[in-house]
């Protein structure tokens, strides 16, 4: 699923109603039906008074429109317009129009004495300002929304939260903190992103029939990773498969205190579907992976490694960062003669030891959650920054980056992003990039290209999460659970659609 800019968003809004034909008012009616049986379906109502604050552009006239769909149900609403005194864009008039004709609790603001009361059975809904803000609110726009916050009611915002600018970075302009964003179309970049996560809420995506030969069509740097396409990068197995068909991977993991890295790895490895698999292990705790991982093979010397025997190595989790460990990792990527997975302490020593990123071989990938991603790249100025600057070091790398987070971002040297739509906040737990690791080498090893790698696996480990939640909460959620239900993550993505 593409993510679009604010103009080409305009753009396939154009193109909709000059290619169905439908009119800007009908696609308009459209949106607005979507967000009202969201609304009818997913939030609750009972007692509750609807306050719909209206701009005068088209995302106040879906407001408009939306006001009516909810009286048409009986549900309560009042409705408040910003008033600038000039008239509103021709559909946001004419859905005007059409709301007086149901109700008399149409109310202007013109000043902030304007403001309404709020009881605390109000629901707001943001229609002020949509994806085309281009500026930070100030004046009475932005004493309304401050307003709004301090309310601490539900908001359900339109579109984008109003002073969110979709693909501009904007946390530290004023901005609705919406509980709930319905998002029109498609998602918007600024949804993506961790800077603008108090001010989003829970992001609903609605369909509003956009025609699809835009998107066909149109490119965009930026997706967001869905069913339909890692379905696409999945390989089943044949009948008549071997152990040989799916490769042998090496995990390089642990050191004194952090051999739990290596065993979670090391389960999610196998769990990825490798054929076979060896850790590179301290001599001192090779019990500890013969116990708890007795699917696995164990090395205690790199000397040991035949690079013609593996597919793929995983290097760093819970390593260390002594000199042992960077002499172990700077002779394991001197005989790597295909992509590896660095993670963790194979990262903290490559940021430190730069002169390492010629041995680090083309295409491999680097999994850093944002401080690791620091250290190895420097401070990004905004999130929007951080995007870009991981664009260019893949491409100048020729690697990939999965910079990881609630909607982590796989970066590929070929100049595309992809967010991935999986995991949940019961992720943010130790030993979960560990894990993460451990399927990437798998993959790697099964023969998968490493860009299709990086985004199948990042799914799969999220969708892991997810699915693990039928039995755990997101408090209690654990990296081995993650590793566990990987069975159930791979049957998702083989089902047929």
């Amino acid at each position: 699923m593409k993510i679009f800019s604010a103009p080409q968003i305009r753009e396939w809004d154009a193109y909709t109603i000059s290619h169905e034909p439908v009119s800007s008012v009908g696609l308009m009616e459209r949106a607005a039906l979507a967000c009202s049986n969201w609304i009818t379906h997913s939030f609750p109502l009972l007692g509750k008074i609807f306050y719909i604050f209206c701009g005068k552009g088209n995302n106040g006239g879906d407001g408009l429109a939306l006001a009516r769909l909810l009286l048409d149900k009986h549900i309560p609403v009042l409705v408040y317009i910003l008033e600038f005194g000039h008239k509103g864009t021709e559909d946001f008039q004419a859905n005007l129009e059409r709301l007086h004709k149901l109700t008399k609790e149409i109310h202007f603001i013109q000043t902030e004495e304007l403001f309404p009361h709020l009881p605390e059975n109000a629901v707001i809904v943001d229609a002020l300002l949509g994806s085309g803000l281009n500026r930070p609110l100030e004046g009475l726009t932005a004493s309304l929304v401050e307003f709004l916050n301090k309310s601490r009611l539900p908001t359900i915002a339109i579109d984008l939260p109003s002073g969110m600018r979709a693909d501009q970075p904007c946390s530290k302009d004023p901005m609705v903190h919406a509980t709930h964003t319905l998002t029109l179309g498609s998602y918007k970049l600024g949804l993506l992103l961790p800077e603008n996560a108090n001010a989003s809420g829970d992001v609903q995506l609605l369909p509003i029939g956009l025609d699809s030969a835009y998107e066909a069509d149109t490119y965009s740097p930026y997706q967001l990773t869905d069913l339909a396409q890692v379905k696409r990068y999945f390989r089943p197995r044949s009948a008549f498969s071997h152990k040989g068909n799916f490769g042998h991977a090496l995990v390089m993991a642990g050191s004194e205190g952090k051999m739990g890295a290596c065993v979670l790895s090391s389960k999610a490895c196998l769990r990825s579907g490798v054929g076979l698999l060896t850790c590179l292990i301290p001599k001192e705790f090779l019990s500890i992976i013969q116990v708890c991982v007795p699917e696995a093979m164990a090395i205690t010397d790199p000397g040991q490694i035949d690079p013609t025997t593996y597919k793929s190595f995983g290097l760093g989790p819970g390593l260390g960062t002594d000199p042992h460990a960077l002499e172990q990792l700077t002779q394991v990527l001197g005989i790597a003669n295909f992509p590896v997975v660095l993670d963790a302490d194979a990262l903290n020593l490559l940021a430190v030891n730069p002169s390492l990123w010629k041995s680090v071989p083309p295409y491999s990938i680097l999994t850093p959650h944002p401080k690791e991603f620091e250290r190895l790249f420097g401070k990004s100025e905004d999130d929007f920054a951080q995007l870009q600057k991981a664009l260019e070091q893949a491409s100048d790398h020729r690697c990939y980056i999965i910079l990881k987070g609630h909607r982590t971002f796989v970066a590929c040297p070929d100049g595309s992003g992809h967010f991935n739509s999986t995991g949940n906040a019961g992720m943010a737990t130790g030993g979960s990039g560990d894990v993460l690791t451990g399927i990437l080498t798998g993959l790697l090893a099964q023969g998968y290209p490493p860009q299709h790698a990086a985004i199948l696996g990042v799914y799969l480990h999220g969708l892991s999460g997810d699915l693990a939640l039928s039995v755990q909460s997101m408090e209690s959620l654990l990296s081995g659970d993650i590793a566990d239900s990987l069975g159930a993550a791979f049957q998702t993505i083989a089902e047929p659609q």
